[in-house]
């Protein structure tokens, strides 16, 4: 299936065969055992031909010590591919909470990615990504280091066993390998860059995380200190992930409110159908084409990341950066200049309302365009790039926070335009992000959570005026568990529903899928188009 915007929307899935409807429905979650992870995000397209694989990594996470190793590149598929592809293997059973791992090759962060929480009897589950634009890193020895961070005690008894490999598809003589970057880099310990001289193109990526434990595992929640809530922050929920280079704002992003498989104080909902990315986090990706004319000066630039909103002095936010280079094979230093800098004001506002239910609005939202030109050996090429973000949200909690319910989206819309020989190109990308749910512990304690979830972007390119491709994707996740807090886990008489419809199409075609899970058993795999 090819798609505009494929490396974005169809990168990465996570696995499992399809199996058969069932309608042999328990009356409540099983103790011991429910159906293995699953999502409808659909699979990897792979090429046909040569193919190569080699094994990253193989480890057991029982602590916080990273499993270190060594890559080697692959014989016999050459080095230019048309694509590869990173499959994560793994398997847990027992009691554990959902832990954040990550998988390194040479420094540069190639996946991110969060575990499911495991049966007593074990499960077992698979990743996919495309990793096809770390095709540099690839070609050339590297030391590996993958960690998910764990712990094994007399309560939290589950050993998380993975393996990790890398499947190379060789370019075939009658096919263009893939327009992979031609240098993938990473900043120095001082947060500096040092670009090519003849860098053309730079695209910064972040894989930006807000967990741990804390209240930022939860920043959709969080509310001014005025207010009475178990997780405060001096401005609210309003998050921005911003990028400086030498100080001068280049970038913008809204950061996707991922809830991971202990989210929202109810594992039920996500024993079987994770909530969207939990399981294959994807980075924010900055287009600096416009700084390029000053990275090209062979000196060493100070490029950073910050969270807009974070408590001072907090910890909760984990942002590795890559830089992805495009150079100029025929010049040795391409020159430029950045040719416009605008940004609006940063709006932030939210307003505490007291009352027998307390109450929390928020409204935020922020505005960047730059624009800067290179002298290229086929001429002069300008880049605008235009961000705009916005956040509302009406947070509503009871004393005692046994009533706790978030209505929020997200907005984070984007136009690039690339303007040089030929008529002009630009590609406009809407994403929106969407969460309404509510928390409720009623008599018995018995507590109930109601959730939806939405990933949602839109991307048109036109050139010359004319549409040349378009993709739509619609991931929606839904769900209704119930179960009794402060019992041992075979006394909680959990009850639950999630589901899933994952939609995605454009120039290339369709993609639909849905999911249903009742009491962990999957009653529904349907497939259209």
């Amino acid at each position: 299936m090819s798609m505009l915007a494929g490396a974005t929307l169809l990168a990465s899935t996570f696995l499992t065969a399809a199996p058969a409807q069932s309608a042999d429905v328990p009356p409540e979650f099983s103790t011991t055992d429910w159906h293995d992870p699953l999502t409808a995000v659909p699979p990897v397209p792979k090429p046909s031909g040569t193919s190569c694989q080699v094994t990253l990594a193989e480890a057991q996470f029982r602590d916080f010590t990273p499993y270190t190793g060594a890559y080697t590149p692959p014989d016999g598929c050459g080095d230019r591919w048309s694509k590869v592809v990173l499959r994560m293997d793994g398997t847990v059973k027992g009691r554990q909470f959902d832990r954040l791992g990550y998988v390194r090759l040479g420094g540069v962060e190639i996946f991110r990615t969060s575990t499911p929480q495991p049966s007593p009897d074990g499960i077992e589950w698979s990743v996919e990504k495309d990793v096809t634009r770390y095709s540099d890193t690839f070609r050339s020895a590297q030391d590996v280091e993958m960690l998910i961070e764990n712990v094994v005690d007399g309560t939290y008894t589950g050993i998380i066993d993975v393996k990790v490999t890398l499947t190379f598809y060789a370019a075939e003589k009658t096919s263009t390998p893939a327009t992979a970057p031609d240098q993938i880099l990473t900043l120095a310990a001082d947060s500096t860059l040092t670009a090519p001289r003849n860098s053309e193109r730079i695209v910064a990526e972040v894989y930006a995380t807000g967990s741990g434990g804390g209240c930022e595992e939860y920043w959709y929640l969080t509310v001014p200190d005025s207010a009475p809530y178990s997780c405060q922050a001096d401005g609210g929920p309003y998050r921005e992930v911003q990028v400086t280079v030498d100080g001068q704002l280049a970038g913008i992003a809204a950061p996707f409110p991922t809830v991971w498989t202990g989210g929202w104080s109810n594992p039920f909902l996500w024993y079987v159908v994770p909530g969207p990315r939990a399981f294959d986090i994807k980075p924010i990706e900055y287009d600096l084409t416009p700084f390029a004319g000053l990275l090209n000066d062979g000196r060493p630039h100070r490029v950073e990341v910050s969270v807009v909103g974070v408590p001072e002095g907090q910890t909760g936010w984990s942002t590795p950066v890559n830089v992805l280079v495009w150079q100029d094979a025929k010049s040795a230093h391409v020159s430029g200049k950045l040719t416009a800098h605008r940004t609006a004001e940063l709006t932030n506002s939210s307003t505490y309302t007291p009352g027998s239910q307390h109450r929390v609005d928020t409204e935020g939202g922020h505005r960047l365009t730059v624009a800067g030109y290179v002298d290229t050996s086929h001429g002069r090429v300008t880049t605008t790039v235009s961000r705009s973000l916005a956040n509302t949200s009406v947070h509503r909690w009871t004393e005692g926070e046994t009533v706790d319910g978030l209505d929020a989206r997200w907005t984070d819309d984007e136009s690039v335009t690339v303007d040089g020989r030929g008529p002009a190109r630009t590609t406009r990308t809407e994403r929106t992000y969407t969460m309404d749910g509510t928390t409720t512990i009623g008599a018995g304690d018995r507590l109930r959570t109601v959730l939806s979830l939405g990933d949602r972007a839109s991307v048109v390119a036109f050139q010359g005026g004319r549409r040349l491709a378009w993709s739509r994707l619609d991931d929606t996740y839904a769900g209704d568990a119930t179960y009794t807090t402060n019992v041992p886990r075979d006394q909680r008489h959990a009850v639950g529903t999630t589901s899933e419809r994952y939609r995605l199409q454009g120039t290339g075609g369709c993609y639909d899928r849905a999911l249903t899970t009742v009491q962990g058993v999957l009653t529904e795999d349907r497939r259209s188009c």
